[in-house]
């Protein structure tokens, strides 16, 4: 299918679709901040310990992988416009639920439904990115839309510690929030694109990709094991290797999350310049260069380079693979990128258990150099892939 053009003048047509997804991409960034800002208080709330509240947060990657291939068959089927749509509303209604829920028993089915409605609004939302792209004629744009995620997750936090610091509870705090979804999505949905590229209306729900596709989502998985440790364990190696003190046990992430966020603002220009092969083989390089900064010299200051070159490092390449992906052949973008996406997502999942395993086997250093040999092994994915 063709993309659905309005009449005004091309050029304009780019800005305005550009910024209805760029607004789309913010929405689920809030979304997903704002509930990560509250689960202190939750937790509290339960009474969990760490080790229930563990159990009870894989809730949502319980519901995230089964969104995965039914949001590749649905956008197929239906568009990733009226997708996305269904996406956002059922993720502002688990946000409101898990705000309210006061038991367990009702907490689990709501973060179910957060993750499935999360993952679901992920596709829709980088499909519509990979057709704003190919109206670029080239040109790369998709980490542009990465960033404004990353941007939205200081946002969704900050926002968050402030009605922490405030006293107001989590559904209060989270009805602004829908209400806020709710005014944006309402004005910018309409200039979303109608018709997405090269969709095939009689896709199964479940696609085995080919051999690009496959090459993609190895890429995927190594750079998702990186993230995932990045994510889970930053504070655990700055309090139990860095030694760092108190105030500063949480700052490894923080170095992480800007440069991470800081770095997709750029990455578009310099993969035009270097293109996208060479850009992820760099980025797999930078990515394992500060792992082992991290692990080699653990001193707050060396730590907190490393942890900033790992942010720049991975940065780049889900977006380049999402962008490559899209551009499927054999698959419309929506299938091809569930596809890519399904198996970059257990490379997520794998990573953190898998650090905690290998540490407590031998150390937290071990395993980041562990890790380090994943971001050299996007640099030779990606030297492999037929589709960059």
């Amino acid at each position: 299918m063709e993309l659905s053009i309005p009449s005004f003048p091309a050029a304009r047509a780019r800005r305005v679709y550009r910024a209805a997804v760029a607004t789309w991409f913010f929405l689920p960034g809030l979304v997903f901040a704002s509930w990560a800002s509250r689960i202190p208080f939750v937790q509290q709330r339960m009474g969990f310990s760490e080790t229930a509240l563990g159990l009870v947060l894989l809730a949502i990657p319980l519901g995230q992988l089964p969104s995965l291939p039914f949001s590749g068959w649905l956008i197929a089927k239906q568009g990733s416009r009226r997708t996305l749509l269904l996406g956002v509303v059922g993720y502002c209604l688990a946000l409101l639920g898990l705000g309210w829920a006061p038991t367990p028993a009702l907490l689990v089915p709501c973060l179910v439904l957060f993750g499935f409605a999360s993952n679901l609004m992920n596709i829709a939302v980088n499909t519509q990115a990979v057709g704003v792209e190919s109206l670029y004629e080239g040109q790369h744009i998709m980490a542009s839309f990465h960033g404004i995620w990353s941007t939205a997750g200081f946002v969704g936090a900050a926002i968050g510690t402030f009605m922490s610091g405030q006293g107001v509870v989590p559904v209060w705090h989270f009805l602004v929030i829908v209400g806020l979804i709710a005014i944006v999505g309402a004005f910018s949905q309409g200039k979303l694109l109608l018709r997405d590229t090269h969709t095939a209306t009689d896709q199964p729900i479940f696609v085995r990709p080919d051999g690009p596709l496959l090459g993609l989502g190895l890429i995927a998985f190594c750079a998702m094991i990186c993230e995932g440790a990045m994510f889970d364990w930053s504070g655990v190696y700055f309090k139990k290797v860095v030694q760092a003190p108190g105030a500063w046990v949480g700052a490894g992430y923080t170095a992480f999350m800007s440069t991470m966020a800081l770095g997709r603002f750029g990455a578009d220009w310099l993969t035009g310049r270097l293109g996208a092969r060479r850009m992820i083989q760099l980025s797999g390089l930078l990515t394992a260069a500060g792992l082992l900064v991290a692990v080699g010299f653990p001193t707050l200051v060396t730590a907190l380079v490393g942890f900033m070159m790992v942010g720049f490092g991975v940065s780049a390449v889900v977006p380049l693979v999402y962008s490559a992906a899209g551009k499927s052949k054999v698959m419309s973008p929506g299938m091809a990128l569930a596809s890519v996406s399904t198996i970059g997502f257990l490379g997520f999942l794998i990573g953190p258990p898998m650090i905690g395993l290998v540490a407590g086997a031998t150390s937290l250093r071990v395993s980041y150099s562990l890790i380090a040999v994943m971001g050299l092994c996007v640099t030779w994915a990606a030297t492999r892939a037929k589709q960059l």
